[in-house]
């Protein structure tokens, strides 16, 4: 399966990356939005291809050309303002799904967040962020694709120890960015996972065992 990489140069995207261009069942082209962003990713054997976000659906759709996949872990960070998160977080995302429609790719991941599918539970000090995923995972929902939804907890930047709780309704917690990573690799081919959306957290169950019990 060869996947589109959205959000590739961020840092679940790079791990990612790696983990797809080292597979012997995928191949990874990474879309990156600087030129000089792709010395990193091609170095482990990620292909590159150039588009923005912010730019046209056309572009993004020629971008995923040939693809079987599209995986969309791109976030526009904790430093921009609330119009880059609707334009990023919401319509970049929303803009992805016309553009996998478009390219006739079926098979659609999103990287959203913990609890996203319910508003009582939203972080109130993030409210922005959470409406932008919310929607995007709606768009997709309603799409036709053969979706699925992660939504992660808190992330860190601690080793991850291939050990997570998945479910419908976890309260807050955290997880390893490389453990997202290697669930996001995991689902992209594991039929029990498609049009459904997930939490995920750290937890004391193997990745492809939580999977398979959803």
């Amino acid at each position: 399966m060869n996947v589109l990489l959205v959000g590739a140069n961020g840092q679940i995207g790079r791990q990612l990356a790696e983990l797809l261009a080292s597979s012997e069942k995928h191949d990874v082209t990474a879309m990156i939005r600087k030129p000089e962003q792709a010395e990193e990713l091609e170095s482990f054997g990620a292909k590159t291809v150039l588009a923005d976000l912010e730019g046209s659906v056309s572009d993004l759709a020629q971008a995923a050309k040939g693809c079987d996949a599209i995986v969309f872990s791109a976030g526009s960070g904790g430093s921009t303002g609330h119009d880059k998160t609707l334009l990023i977080d919401l319509d970049g995302a929303a803009k992805m799904v016309e553009a996998a429609q478009q390219a006739g790719i079926k098979r659609f991941v999103m990287v959203s967040a913990l609890q996203a599918h319910k508003r009582e539970n939203w972080n109130a000090e993030l409210r922005p962020y959470y409406v932008a995923k919310h929607y995007a995972d709606k768009i997709l929902e309603q799409s036709g694709l053969t979706y699925t939804i992660i939504r992660p907890g808190g992330l860190l930047n601690e080793p991850g120890t291939g050990k997570v709780k998945a479910g419908s309704d976890l309260e807050r917690g955290t997880i390893p960015r490389e453990d997202v990573a290697q669930t996001i690799f995991a689902v992209l081919d594991q039929e029990n996972t498609f049009n459904r959306g997930f939490d995920l957290l750290s937890g004391e169950t193997s990745i492809d065992e939580a999977l398979k019990n959803l």
